[in-house]
């Protein structure tokens, strides 16, 4: 089984920035990539961004390209999301995930086998 721990998130200004941790724990030994995904009220969750084990394959959603990163420390089991020039249409939920049966990172929700409980992240105008 896999754990997965989101922190980080809070309140922030527009233009402000912020980063998201995700530290992973239980089955740590093998490859897995691993995602982050958003949820507004009243939307369905979305793909924002997502690593390869190795880190040289990165994905993002045009809305957060060039204003988020992505990266990841396996010798820590730990991903980022470095988010910048937040805007208010980011505030969400942000949940990171882990998907085991996976080389290359997908962007769909039922790709991914893991998810951590969701860290808040409200932008203010």
């Amino acid at each position: 089984q896999v754990q997965l721990v989101e922190s980080g998130g809070g309140l922030v200004q527009a233009g402000g920035s912020l980063r998201l941790s995700c530290a992973a724990s239980g089955r740590t030994s093998s490859n897995y990539v691993m995602g982050w995904f958003r949820q507004a009220p009243g939307k369905e969750r979305e793909f924002v961004a997502a690593i390869s084990w190795s880190g040289r394959l990165r994905y993002y959603a045009d809305s957060v390209k060039g204003r988020f990163t992505i990266s990841r420390d396996n010798a820590k089991n730990t991903v980022y999301l470095q988010m910048n020039s937040l805007k208010p249409e980011d505030t969400a939920v942000y949940y990171c995930s882990a998907d085991y049966s996976a080389v290359v990172p997908g962007r769909a929700t039922h790709e991914y086998e893991y998810w951590g409980q969701g860290t808040q992240v409200t932008v203010s105008s």
